[in-house]
């Protein structure tokens, strides 16, 4: 018994020694500076948030007769020197706050990054770089109930290579809305898109729709107001610098799903994208007429009859856009989480090896930012710039990781 009770002891002390590494490990992971990846294109990136409001009932709110209010955030090619320009933290001190406060402390502390030694790229205070005609514009949507912010990367190269990258967080849908003045609105439960997931097929349809309908309404109103601070910008920084007649639109996730149907139904999108969102609305049976891509990762291993229902909806929809405006492009390895930023600072080599052991990670979160940023500016050169063929040729040696589809 002496020997068994000595074994244990022994066991115990290693299994605590054990958890001490790792717990140091992972703190010292969390403490870590880390840089997005630098944008590859030849402009710098400046960066300014807005509020933006008008009359319209938010028909998400809980308290009826709310107005729509949207926090808005711009990247856009910076004139790189000007005097008073500097590079912004990766988000402001007091968004930073209430972001980390809502985690437990376990993940505060130990399985995420301290947000304060994140670093991004953009300027504050900085000049539009002047072109030679105005730049093209971008919508972006986050995926699901997530914050614009943590797709950074993506939007910060867009920017670089000269277009206006436009993306928003939208109280009582976006998880956490913090606003200038300090408030703090969080998502409502029924308004995240999981929820309608489990519910029977004809109360999911109108589920989905109801948040659809709010969703491209918010977009159809930022890019009214984007016209109108084109045509009169109070401080001057974007008059005349947005090609409205070129507007690209793309998100993740059911971000994505929402570019889908927005370019659908709004003739002022040129082209749109979906990076892997499943698709819903109308767009599914209609299909639609304008260039449009498809930036998946890999779910062939996917058999379930959700998945199947996935991929039939996604035929649908590829099938109906004219074969010189259409992309089906799958990136091999890529994890569904990893198009955002949590992809460019997941550094941890026991957390990567982890999630390796397991299936969910099979090629580098910063390599797929880098495909994800490539595959999106080749495929809106092509259609909001007009350089290039029609369809532009996806393939490249750089990233043998892309499989063009047809």
């Amino acid at each position: 018994m002496r020997r068994v009770f000595k074994g244990v002891a022994w066991l115990v002390i290693f299994g605590v020694l054990a958890i001490g590494i790792l717990l140091a490990a992972l703190w010292f992971e969390h403490r870590a500076a880390v840089a997005l990846p630098a944008p590859t294109g030849s402009f710098a990136v400046g960066r300014a948030t807005y509020v933006w409001t008008d009359g319209t009932p938010d028909t998400l709110a809980p308290a009826p007769g709310t107005n729509r209010e949207l926090l808005v955030w711009m990247w856009y090619p910076a004139a790189a020197g000007k005097s008073g320009a500097m590079v912004e933290n990766y988000l402001p001190a007091p968004l930073r706050a209430v972001v980390e406060g809502e985690r437990p402390a376990l993940i505060t502390r130990f399985l995420t990054r301290d947000l304060s030694k994140v670093h991004a790229h953009s300027l504050g205070n900085a000049d539009v770089a002047q072109p030679q005609r105005p730049y093209p514009v971008v919508i972006f949507r986050a995926g699901a109930s997530g914050e614009v912010w943590n797709y950074s990367a993506l939007v910060e190269d867009l920017a670089s290579h000269g277009y206006v990258v436009v993306g928003f967080d939208a109280p009582y849908r976006t998880g956490l809305v913090v606003f200038p003045d300090g408030r703090v609105i969080r998502r409502t439960p029924d308004n995240n898109p999981e929820f309608c997931l489990p519910q029977p097929v004809e109360e999911r349809t109108r589920c989905v729709d109801r948040l659809l309908a709010a969703w491209n309404g918010d977009l159809a109103f930022v890019l009214d107001r984007l016209e109108r601070l084109n045509a009169s910008d109070p401080s001057a920084r974007f008059t005349g610098r947005l090609d409205t007649t070129r507007v690209g639109v793309f998100g993740h996730s059911f971000g994505g799903a929402q570019a889908a149907q927005f370019c659908h139904d709004d003739p002022r999108c040129t082209a749109a994208i979906d990076v892997d969102g499943a698709p819903v609305g109308t767009v599914i049976r209609e299909g639609m007429a304008k260039p449009f891509m498809f930036l998946l990762s890999d779910h062939t291993s996917e058999t379930d009859p959700e998945s199947q229902q996935i991929r039939s909806d996604v035929r649908s929809i590829y099938d109906r856009v004219p074969p010189d405006k259409r992309l089906h492009v799958v990136i091999r390895g890529a994890n569904h989480f990893t198009f955002s930023d949590d992809g460019a600072v997941l550094k941890s080599r026991l957390l990567r090896g982890v999630l390796r052991a397991f299936g969910r990670l099979r090629i580098d979160g910063r390599r797929q930012l880098a495909i994800t940023a490539y595959c999106v500016r080749t495929f809106f050169d092509a259609y909001l710039k007009g350089t290039g063929t029609p369809r532009p040729e996806m393939s490249s040696s750089l990233y043998p990781e892309i499989l063009v589809l047809d």
